[in-house]
């Protein structure tokens, strides 16, 4: 880990799903000092993305999920084919604008973690090389309604499914 997500959020259900949903709340990302050197340049990017390792979710899933925003309809999709945190290996990936770099800290916006996510990496978001051609499709998120700022409570309670519990740190 290269460092620590401060937020506001503690609780999985009250946190937006997606940070393009909750552009305008800002957040820190924490770096450890033997990091830091690494963020030079970095203030010279708009945007970033982040790739987290998603501790506090909620345990081992399972390959057919009722994504957060599907649980309205009660439609069931595989893992592979959703954003949902909870999955096999739990990295987060969050594309989040950066408003500043100064000591060992990234202020960022667009915030969809928890206060104390561990960060795995941080990378550029640079335009020539992530925005896809063309009029790439979605699949079924094309198909629903999407609020800004948006939590998973909003939509309804969570799947009756049983989950067991993952590790809290990515293995060795």
């Amino acid at each position: 880990m290269i460092g620590v997500v401060r937020s506001v959020h503690t609780s999985p259900e009250h946190t937006p799903v997606q940070s393009a949903l909750n552009p305008d709340e800002h957040a820190v990302v924490e770096v450890f000092p033997a990091f830091v050197d690494g963020l030079l340049g970095l203030a010279g990017f708009d945007w970033a993305w982040l790739l987290t390792w998603l501790d506090q979710t909620a345990g081992t899933p399972s390959m057919r999920q009722i994504p957060f925003l599907l649980r309205p309809r009660r439609q069931v999709m595989g893992m592979f084919a959703t954003r949902s945190p909870d999955r096999v290996n739990p990295l987060g990936l969050s594309l989040v604008r950066v408003l500043g770099v100064e000591g060992e800290s990234i202020r960022f916006a667009g915030v969809d973690l928890l206060d104390g996510t561990p960060v795995v990496d941080v990378k550029p978001w640079v335009g020539r090389f992530d925005r896809p051609g063309g009029g790439p499709r979605s699949g079924w998120y094309d198909t629903v309604p999407i609020e800004p700022g948006v939590r998973p409570a909003d939509l309804g309670p969570p799947p009756d499914a049983a989950f067991g519990k993952r590790a809290a740190r990515p293995p060795d």
